[in-house]
């Protein structure tokens, strides 16, 4: 049995936390940069008010 230690991990793009592999996330893995929808949208709110530039 695979365990969760196991996974590929990544730091989200947003909080900084590190967050680990998911079976949805399997066909883009390589695309994904936040750990939750809500740091994705709050990424996209800082961008709109100019808070931080996209990259």
């Amino acid at each position: 049995m695979r365990r969760k230690s196991d996974l590929p991990t990544k730091l989200c793009a947003s909080c900084g936390r590190p967050f680990a592999w998911r079976k949805k996330w399997a066909r883009d893995w390589e695309s994904v940069r936040y750990c939750s929808d809500r740091c994705r949208g709050s990424a996209k709110a800082a961008l709109a008010r100019g808070d931080i530039r996209g990259g």
